[in-house]
């Protein structure tokens, strides 16, 4: 199963009324705070680290954080959300140079000029059971950065070409000279953020950044036996890739509906199904339902309540062998809330062959009770 996400305003530390310099200043505290240069080999505020980043990007965007706090985690399945469980620091840091500006961990940032590999994404498709039993193609639905259409990804309005940045000469970065001259510092250029070109003349459409967000659909091979929380990676249909790097992935995270009658335990499926009391003793022949369509049960006589019957071959199949697993049947043994007067006699009846000591009838609980004091005072 997927872990469960914590809410983003309290990762951030944030009131819910929070603004977008709250925000973006909340971001870049715990993000120097949970730092890997400053936390080497720890897996703990590594996680930390992209979960705020995670966080931010939702906040930091007015249509995600609309979203989100309409419908919570669930309202961003499709809306182009990254992953960044699976994203390293570098990408992180140039997603937000705006956050780190000014050359702050410098020394890990890649050049923009360098071809670099395009962001993953996540999306969310539903599943019934019977759709797992069988296995499927399905369309899949979801949104992503894509490379602009107006200027074709190159940032600049059409018939205007990039400039050469001034300040670093068309090298994206510069040199700072260190503490008493002893060496030099080299970091991004803060001009052109390492590109070693500046846009004259943004496009109209994306403001220069190349990028869109853009509506995808495409079919996706669902394997027969899949699970809850499980992702189907495709692999190229993430964001692009910048200097011509490759495009990311595509995880797509299986959440199954829930059944009106069975549940699922591995590759097994379970049903609770109510049988009388006669059933129960003197045994008899059930229908319970499965994904096969309704299934015939002998129920042995002398059966207890909770015992748990099997049908072979009526569960999910594994999602490596694809052998199936069973149906389990928990039969609950139901006591009649009331009985005819031909009932009752015929239940007392049995009740003496038990040699069981069974109240009349007539005898209420306070007329019991009344007895049951007067032989206390006898005694006494």
């Amino acid at each position: 199963m997927a872990a469960t996400k914590r809410d983003y305003y309290e990762v951030l530390g944030l009131e819910r009324s929070a603004g977008p310099a709250d925000i973006k200043r909340a971001y870049r505290r715990l993000a120097i705070k949970f730092h890997p240069d400053k936390n080497p080999d720890d897996k703990q505020a590594e996680q930390k680290f992209k979960e705020c980043a995670e966080a931010y990007e939702v906040l930091s965007d007015p249509e995600k954080r609309r979203q989100y706090d309409r419908y919570g985690h669930e309202g961003l399945r499709g809306v182009g959300v990254h992953d960044f469980s699976h994203m390293g620091f570098d990408d992180i840091f140039s997603m937000f140079d705006d956050i780190f500006a000014g050359g702050m961990f410098g020394g890990r940032r890649r050049s923009r000029r360098a071809a670099s590999r395009g962001y993953d994404i996540e999306t969310q498709i539903e599943l019934t059971l019977q759709e797992v039993l069988q296995g499927l193609e399905k369309g899949i639905s979801f949104k992503r950065r894509d490379y602009c259409d107006h200027c074709s990804g190159r940032g600049t309005e059409p018939g205007h070409e990039e400039k050469t940045c001034p300040q670093c000469g068309g090298q994206g970065q510069v040199a700072q000279a260190g503490m008493g001259g002893l060496f030099r510092l080299v970091t991004a250029c803060p001009q052109c953020q390492g590109r070693g070109k500046i846009i004259t003349h943004p496009c109209k459409q994306c403001q220069g950044t190349g990028r869109m967000v853009k509506t995808r659909t495409l079919s996706i091979k669902i394997p027969a036996g899949i699970r809850d929380g499980q992702a189907i990676r495709l692999e190229g249909e993430g964001e692009p890739g910048s200097g011509g790097g490759p495009r990311g992935d595509l995880y797509c995270y299986v959440k199954i509906q829930p059944h009106p009658f069975l549940l699922r335990n591995d590759d097994d499926l379970v049903v609770r199904v109510p049988i009388g009391f006669s059933q129960a003793a003197l045994g008899a022949t059930i229908e319970v339902p499965s994904l096969s369509g309704r299934q015939t049960l002998e129920i042995p006589a002398g059966t207890q309540h909770g015992t748990v019957l099997q049908i072979k071959n009526e569960g999910l199949p594994d999602l490596r062998s694809g052998r199936r697993g069973a149906l389990l049947v928990q039969v609950l043994v139901e006591i009649p809330k009331k009985l005819s007067k031909e009932q009752k006699r015929l239940l007392r009846e049995f009740a003496q062959t038990e040699d069981k000591t069974v109240l009349p009838e007539s005898k209420g609980f306070f007329e019991r009770l009344k007895e049951h004091f007067a032989g206390q005072n006898e005694k006494d």
